[in-house]
């Protein structure tokens, strides 16, 4: 007996009746032409944060790789398998993408599963390992004085943005794209209750809501 998920057989005929009859030009056209994309996001695993949605994007509009708590490893060619690694210089080095976005949010559970070990170190054969790559060696995280769990939480959500930038330019093909102006770097927060986006003002290193950016160029 097939066993497969009723939910989503019932979303692609939903798709087949609805999207793909207006977009079955643009699915033939990448089919014959291959992709273009313009940005690469780097995006977090989590269900409720799903970049072609936030960005309302057509397929073949964005090249995404997503993972736990949208982090970026350091460049680091070795025999072992680099799946994030991989994306990003195919994006780079084929795509020739223009734009990379590192797209973080609010309840990450892998953020929060990093907070919480450092307490007790909770069992798991990849995720505890995985989120290492969040911090340097011999680098302390942890909560200010007077600073809430839930500010404490957003702030090192954040700081996981700042580190994906920082560790995209230990890429060899990412720095002399982004040094020679072939390429922006980008980092945006993504409130999932509220469906609010803040984008990364590089000057500032604050992240501002998209709302109000979009207000200011109009």
């Amino acid at each position: 007996m097939m066993t497969f998920p009723k939910a989503l057989l019932d979303g692609y005929r939903t798709f087949t009746t609805q999207r793909l009859p207006t977009e079955q030009s643009r699915y033939r056209e990448l089919s014959e032409r291959g992709q273009a994309p313009e940005t690469m996001v780097i995006g977090c695993c989590d269900s409720r944060v799903s970049p072609e949605v936030i960005f309302d994007a057509g397929p073949g509009e964005l090249f995404v790789v997503r993972n736990i708590a949208n982090l970026v490893p350091v460049y680091q060619p070795d025999s072992n398998a680099h799946g994030v690694s991989a994306a990003l210089e195919y994006a780079v080095t084929v795509l020739k993408v223009k734009n990379i976005v590192v797209l973080g949010h609010a309840q990450c559970g892998g953020i929060r599963a990093f907070i919480d070990k450092i307490q007790p170190l909770t069992p798991g054969d990849f995720i505890g390992k995985w989120m290492q790559m969040f911090i340097k060696p011999g680098e302390v995280v942890e909560q200010r004085e007077h600073e809430t769990m839930q500010d404490f939480v957003t702030r090192i959500e954040k700081a996981a943005v700042f580190r994906s930038l920082e560790n995209l330019m230990t890429f060899p093909f990412v720095r002399k794209a982004v040094e020679t102006g072939q390429m922006q770097l980008h980092g945006a927060y993504f409130g999932v209750a509220e469906g609010s986006l803040f984008v990364l003002d590089k000057v500032a290193k604050e992240f501002l809501s998209a709302r109000d950016v979009l207000k200011a160029a109009e």
